[in-house]
């Protein structure tokens, strides 16, 4: 902590008119002794009575220097093994305490102040604000700062990630709210900016180049580890820190840009000019609005736009989260469309399903009606697949099956009443059941139980017993319908007729 004028004014007098000692002016001002010293040594005035004793290190001291004229950012680590091959007998803790006195100072360098005309030119940046946790998601809190050179004006929006869409929409919110483009952006080498970069030799990044076409305004990105040279948006990230953030509470992201947009038009423009203290920068932003580039009819798409893969099941994966499609869109490749609010699937040019947007992690956002034809469509295939394996085994029930559903009678519970008396009675004496029931045109499950019961007490047998099998057994016994021979009998017959 830096010393006040009135307490390094204390310590000259006690030492130079009251003769104390450093030790007893530090207990007295309870500062440390090497305060006391540091001001005495400043004054320019040596110690009274006192003389300054040799060091060990003075015999290193040209070599020291010299070395560190050479090397002035080398460790003082190294530099101890240095002297200490050379005889140095100090310690190495005391040595850098005594290197921190001769290393050279980097000179302080001076920078011009640069002017811009109104509606020239804005700085434009990212300022992290720490993490923000979104259910199960950890994300990041990103701040996009724009700051008009001439005025001031602020525009701040804060992201849930620094992604190139959310550039974009950061550009697209500013000049919106200013209504009106400046002719220069100023921006720092980050990657949604520019890609690559050799000295004066820049690849920008083509999307940017792309929003910068679209408002007329030229991007223009600073001097490598100069970031000086855009010092009026480091200041406003500074100025949103301290006067804005710091302390503040709220609820999600939304009320936080709400509070963001009520302080920009209250308190930060309500704030002095410091190119003239005669405006605020309110009235210096009214001014240089007339200066700015009028906007396009038309606004720069934001949406992310990201091609997905649907799998077996019918969702896709998009931002750490499941979005819900329909069931005939699976197994194919699909298109996302997101803004910060909504998410549409395409197939094609074609829109599937429209969800709102979710930043939490690993959630299934679904469409209720999704869902439910898929369930109906698999119960409607069950009933198919039944009604099927039922026909191979008993070709007679085709007839019975087509005559029930004329009269109206409910196919699914037909189809399984007739598949528990094939289990019980076998196929045989289940085909000679139905052929009694369709001569009775009686065609009912009911007509055809009454058949096997008479069947059953002709032969005086004992009333079946249902025994449940595992599935894998079942489909070890499933019934199998002999092929007739009579082709092989005519094949027979051909081939004695040739010889």
């Amino acid at each position: 902590m830096a010393l006040t004028l009135e307490t390094e004014a204390q310590i000259l007098r006690y030492h130079h008119a009251e003769r104390w000692p450093i030790g007893t002016i530090a207990a007295q001002l309870n500062i440390h002794r090497d305060s006391v010293a540091r001001v005495l040594a400043q004054a320019g005035l040596p110690l009274a009575g006192s003389a300054q004793r040799p060091s060990a290190i003075d015999l290193y001291l040209p070599f020291i220097l010299d070395t560190l004229t050479q090397f002035p950012r080398l460790r003082a680590s190294r530099l101890y093994a240095m002297v200490k091959d050379r005889g140095y007998p100090g310690r190495p803790d005391h040595f850098r305490h005594l290197i921190a006195r001769h290393r050279p100072r980097q000179k302080s360098e001076a920078y011009l102040r640069l002017r811009t005309l109104p509606g020239e030119q804005m700085q434009i940046d990212w300022g992290h604000f720490g993490h923000l946790d979104v259910g199960g998601a950890h994300r990041p809190l990103m701040a996009f700062v724009a700051v008009l050179s001439w005025s001031r004006q602020i525009f701040l929006r804060f992201y849930l990630g620094a992604h190139m869409e959310n550039f974009l929409r950061g550009h697209v919110g500013a000049l919106t709210a200013w209504g009106g483009c400046p002719r220069v952006a100023l921006y720092d080498n980050l990657k949604s900016a520019v890609l690559e970069r050799h000295g004066t030799v820049i690849r920008f990044n083509p999307t940017l180049l792309a929003l910068a076409g679209h408002y007329h305004f030229e991007p223009r990105p600073v001097a490598v580890a100069r970031g000086n040279e855009k010092g009026r948006v480091e200041r406003a990230i500074r100025y949103i820190r301290d006067a804005f953030f710091a302390g503040r509470t709220f609820s999600d992201i939304d009320d936080l840009n709400a509070q963001a947009d009520a302080w920009v038009r209250g308190p930060a423009g309500e704030r002095r000019c410091p190119d003239d203290d005669t405006l605020t920068v309110s009235e210096a932003f009214a001014q240089e609005q007339a200066r700015l580039l009028a906007l396009p009819g038309d606004v720069f798409p934001t949406d992310e736009i990201k091609a997905v893969t649907a799998g077996k099941t019918p969702y896709v994966r998009f931002d750490l989260n499941d979005y819900s499609i329909p069931h005939t869109c699976v197994a194919r490749t699909l298109t996302v469309a997101a803004n910060p609010k909504e998410v549409r699937i395409l197939d094609g040019q074609t829109v599937i399903a429209t969800h709102l947007r979710s930043y939490d992690r690993r959630q299934q956002i679904e469409i209720p009606e999704h869902v439910a034809t898929l369930v109906a469509h698999k119960h409607q295939a069950s009933a198919h697949r039944s009604t099927d394996q039922l026909i191979k085994a008993v070709p007679a029930c085709r007839e019975l099956l087509t005559q029930a559903t004329e009269r109206g009678e409910p196919l699914g519970r037909t189809v399984r009443a007739l598949t528990e008396m094939l289990e019980s009675y076998g196929v045989s004496t289940l085909e000679a059941a139905i052929a009694d029931a369709l001569a009775r045109q009686a065609p009912h499950p009911n007509a055809v139980r009454l058949a096997l019961e008479r069947q059953r007490h002709a032969k005086a047998a004992p009333p079946p017993l249902a025994i449940p099998l595992p599935e894998h057994v079942k489909r070890r016994d499933v019934p199998v319908r002999p092929h007739s021979l009579n082709d092989y009998d005519q094949l027979m017959e051909t081939d004695d007729d040739n010889c």
